[in-house]
């Protein structure tokens, strides 16, 4: 049995598909185990001041994460090692790998040396609402700086395990993440208080590393620290890189000033916005990282092979089972909005307010699933092309758009009072305080929306892709979306009657009935239809995904 799981693990997956459904899988299961921490965070802490204090300490780590993984991912690495091996063999390209971490290494421990000695000046200046509690921030931020660290050479172990085509053990280190946090939750905190809860935190982001360490040590492209540097290479990783460096950080910024915002708002507005942030990214990591990441190696051979009229095909296939999936979810999701964050995040200290107003800022953060997933296969196809650049541009739009978007919605509240009645009244949330937080959530909707509009014009001006054939696929998935959203807003009203929702098991019993049946009625519509994306996905449901050949790490092949 261990035999087996171990050869599951270092199996080498090819093929969009297949690649992308077992990213999803993992995916799936790393999302769950995210919903089991949140609902662990909401049950000890409610949208309170600790949960607050807990969410708006990963902000300035989390920017520091993104601005130097993003350089040590395998989109930036990826051609660069490949050229290399081509030119010298595996010992150049691991000399690639052992370049960029060298320089990572040097780079991270300066700049948070410089965050850890400065925290106490700039935790009043990110986070004004929490003046109460800038020691325990600053304490929180300090430990939480080892996060990056550890998740930036696990990034450098996941170029190996993806240039490798190894992507269930590639897709195994955020399930290890998300247990270490559990356990931070669960036998740390009682122990060591917030401290303790951060620390789990570090303890995932070790195992997040140590899982793939030992294909990376048995690899080919093994790296080290190294002493030679090659300064031509350096220059061009860093034309490439920086500019998906900040176009990434430009998310987290946006992040960063709307937390930074939310402490000045109701105490819990923090962990509201976060709650719901962190519920619609289980869709958005289903769907939309898994095929951007599956999609992106073969859109760079293609594209370096000038094969345009196969990449044209690869990124539009992408869009539609994009389209497919996310339009039916974004409808049971705002149906069954109550149901899924009571059922998650509803017990301990996380009452009833917290679940109403957690339940509709996820409705609005959800009308962007489409636009997101879209967002981030769109960025990699730019980045596969070599053009990182213009994604940058455009996320700074959009995030200047998202930013404008919140001081306007946060101004008028104040001064007209009956817009933000208009707004509790549209939501159900007449009597709950709190409701300014919703002006954040659309905002950053509004952001993201105008952003994927923009980006589909650029991929048609850069690229020469013809979209034509998304036509048919967003009507189909509109009429697939009503139709699950309906049926499950009949489902609940007929069935409310008849469950008691004053217990766990009743809303679950509730939710998981109406979700059954809407998501049979879009599937059905789907059915009708005679959906090519259900043929496509029942005919690679019956391949064999899990039987290919198994590839020891020594053997690593591109």
């Amino acid at each position: 049995m261990v035999k087996r799981v171990l050869e599951l693990m270092y199996s080498e997956i090819r093929g969009l598909h297949q690649a992308a459904y077992i990213l999803a899988l993992f995916a799936f299961g790393s999302q769950m185990l995210a919903l089991v921490r949140d609902r662990l965070l909401a049950h000890s802490f409610g949208a309170g001041n600790e949960l607050d204090l807990y969410y708006a300490a990963f902000r300035i780590p989390d920017l520091l994460f993104v601005l130097f993984v993003s350089v040590l991912s395998v989109y930036v690495l990826l051609p660069f090692v490949t050229q290399a091996r081509q030119s010298g063999g595996a010992v150049a390209g691991a000399h690639v790998l052992s370049q960029m971490f060298t320089v990572f290494l040097l780079l991270y421990v300066s700049i948070a040396a410089i965050i850890f000695v400065l925290a106490p000046v700039l935790v009043p200046y990110f986070f004004p609402g929490f003046s109460a509690d800038f020691d325990t921030l600053v304490v929180l931020i300090r430990i939480l700086l080892l996060q990056p660290f550890l998740l930036g050479v696990s990034s450098l172990f996941g170029v190996v395990t993806q240039l490798s085509h190894r992507f269930i053990l590639y897709a195994i280190s955020p399930l290890i993440y998300n247990i270490g946090i559990i356990v931070g939750i669960t036998l740390l905190y009682p122990y060591f208080g917030m401290a303790g809860l951060v620390a789990g935190v570090v303890l995932g982001a070790f195992g997040h590393m140590c899982v793939q360490l030992p294909l990376v040590l048995k690899s080919e492209f093994a790296f080290k620290v190294s002493f030679t540097f090659d300064t031509a290479l350096l220059k061009s990783v860093c034309l490439v890189a920086i500019p998906r460096a900040l176009t990434l950080s430009v998310h987290q910024l946006v992040l960063l000033v709307f937390i930074g915002v939310a402490t000045l708002l109701p105490t819990g507005s923090v962990s509201v916005f976060q709650f719901a942030f962190n519920l619609q990214s289980v869709p958005l990591a289903i769907i939309g990282m898994s095929y951007s990441v599956a999609a992106f190696p073969v859109l760079a051979d293609l594209f370096a092979k000038q094969d345009r009229s196969a990449f044209n095909t690869h990124v539009l296939t992408a869009l539609r089972h994009i389209v497919f999936w996310s339009f039916p979810i974004i409808a049971l999701v705002v149906v069954l909005r109550a149901q899924i964050v009571r059922v998650v995040l509803g017990s301990g200290a996380f009452d009833w307010n917290d679940t109403r107003l957690t339940a509709a800022v996820l409705a609005l953060f959800i009308i962007a699933l489409t636009a997101q997933s879209i967002l981030l296969l769109l960025v990699r196809t730019f980045y596969a092309g070599g053009k990182t650049k213009i994604p940058l541009y455009i996320a700074l739009f959009g995030a200047a758009i998202s930013m404008t978007a919140a001081y306007v919605g946060l101004k008028l509240i104040q001064l007209y009072p009956s817009f933000q009645s208009s707004l509790e009244t549209l939501f159900r949330l007449e009597g709950v305080m709190g409701t300014d937080v919703l002006i954040l959530a659309l905002a950053f909707v509004i952001g993201v929306i105008i952003e994927m509009f923009i980006l589909i014009f650029m991929t048609r001006k850069e690229f020469g892709l013809n979209f034509e054939g998304l036509g048919r696929q967003l009507a189909e998935s509109t009429l697939a979306a009503f139709t699950a959203g309906l049926s499950a807003y009949l489902t609940l009203i007929f069935i409310v009657d008849g469950i008691n929702q004053e217990t766990f098991v009743g809303i679950m019993l509730q939710g998981a009935v109406a979700g059954t049946v809407g998501a049979a009625g879009g599937l059905l519509v789907y059915y009708i239809l005679g959906s090519r994306e259900l043929q496509e996905i029942y005919r690679s449901y019956h391949s064999r995904i899990f039987r290919t050949d198994v590839i020891a790490p020594q053997q690593d092949t591109l």
